[in-house]
């Protein structure tokens, strides 16, 4: 099957001057211009949709540089023959909170079809898109880096059943918010779930567009016969050492609680306090996923000093107080005091979000109150912990009493295996 990647050309631009010597300061290094998928398919007028039906899996962030939105852009433009768009959760427009979906309907300022396609089994993926009579489908979603972020899943699902129904896959490539580096453990096959449905590292270090094309090769030809007929629109002038916070681009929330570049860049480590029923991880605050605490009569202050103690890379923290205004999977804290740590990055280079992680649920782990989340639906699987680690080992070794370097270490050769798997498949 023909795929097609429109490959990164040429070098990113000059950076501005330096400020002069008399300056009292040196200036911040002005942000890096990025041209998106987005960006190079409205230069090109969207010359590859041209005369398509054409079904659109995006959200809010699926905008080009002065926030417009695709659906938006190709509903004006008059370049495709049909139209119909795919919400993810959230939803389309992203109303919706987590766990959330907009469900199916008219989008009103275009007219067109919104499915609802947030957790759409591969069933529910072919009627819809058959119903919606596509012959390609368009993914466009900021994806911010984590194996547990559940849009590339979206992604990889309806990839599938493109494949299957012989269905064009055009992918707008957008940055990894959080660089190009691989940290964390692999996903393993008994806890595979819709935080995680394959093989990949928590955090993945690729585009969408890369993991669209890992996925082709690794994955669909073994669950849809076939891989899909795949095009990339690659980024232009992006590197795999930059952060969002180098960029010229817009930031749109990708969902409801992922409101800032700083957020994303926590986010593989602390997005695992999900699966600690004590413990929250500040849903409902201006700093979620930067905040985590429990009720102030179960934690206190001790827990950062004895983070700080250890002198993690890139990272301090700060002894924080916050009241939770959602309650996510952590009831009991919601509208109460929480003490607890804020999570403060002073490099990002040398700040590894996942060991830091281990390392505060291990301390965590000493206060009595300390609970992982235990989930009764699911017997079999009972510990959030481990579908959004990919197995016991994390819980079963920080319960056993084994210190950070010891449980990071114990995935150090499937992280390697994974990054010499992912090598052939990276565009910058």
């Amino acid at each position: 099957m023909q795929r097609r990647t429109l490959l990164a050309t040429g070098a990113a631009g000059a950076l501005g001057a330096a400020m002069t010597s008399a300056a009292p300061a040196a200036a911040a290094p002005p942000a890096r211009r990025v041209d998106t998928g987005l960006d190079r398919l409205v230069a090109d007028d969207f010359a590859t949709l041209a005369g398509r039906r054409v079904g659109v899996l995006s959200n809010p962030t699926g905008v080009d540089s002065d926030y417009r939105h695709l659906v938006d852009l190709i509903h004006e433009s008059g370049s495709v023959s049909h139209l119909a768009a795919f919400g993810p959760e959230h939803g389309f427009r992203g109303s919706a909170q987590a766990g959330g979906s907009e469900g199916t309907g008219i989008d009103a300022r275009t007219g067109i079809t919104v499915y609802d396609a947030y957790g759409a089994s591969q069933a529910k993926w072919a009627q819809m898109l058959t119903s919606a009579n596509v012959d390609t489908l368009v993914f466009d979603i900021q994806d911010v880096g984590v194996r547990f972020y559940t849009y590339i899943w979206t992604m990889y699902t309806s990839m599938v059943v493109a494949a299957r129904l012989g269905l064009r896959y055009v992918v707008l490539d957008r940055p990894n918010p959080i660089g190009g580096k691989a940290y964390g453990p692999l996903m393993t096959a008994p806890y595979t779930s819709g935080v995680g449905l394959k093989e990949i590292v928590q955090q993945h270090g690729m585009t969408v567009g890369e993991l669209a094309r890992y996925f082709n090769a690794v994955f669909l030809p073994a669950e849809a016969g076939r891989s899909v007929d795949l095009e990339v629109v690659a980024l232009r002038h992006w590197k795999r050492t930059m952060f969002a916070a180098d960029l010229d681009l817009p930031w749109v929330m990708p969902s409801p609680n992922m409101p800032t570049p700083d957020t994303a860049l926590v986010y593989p480590g602390t997005g695992l306090f999900e699966g600690v029923s004590s413990i929250s991880e500040g849903r409902g605050t201006a700093r979620p996923f930067e905040l985590i605490g429990g009720l102030a009569t179960d934690f206190d202050y001790h827990w950062s000093d004895r983070l700080n103690a250890r002198e993690l890379p890139g990272v301090r923290f700060r002894e924080a107080y916050f009241v939770p205004t959602i309650a996510g999977q952590h009831p009991p804290m919601l509208n109460q005091l929480c003490a607890g740590v804020e999570v403060k990055v002073v490099d990002r280079a040398a700040y590894d979000p996942i060991r830091t992680a281990v390392a505060m649920l291990v301390e965590a782990r000493k206060y009595p109150a300390f609970a992982w989340r235990y989930d009764s639906y699911d017997p079999v699987r009972p510990y959030w912990v481990d579908k959004l680690t990919g197995s016991t080992r994390l819980r079963t070794m920080i319960d056993a009493g084994a210190d950070v370097d010891d449980v990071v270490g114990a995935w150090s050769d499937e992280l390697t295996g994974f990054e010499r798997q992912r090598q052939p498949f990276l565009l910058y």
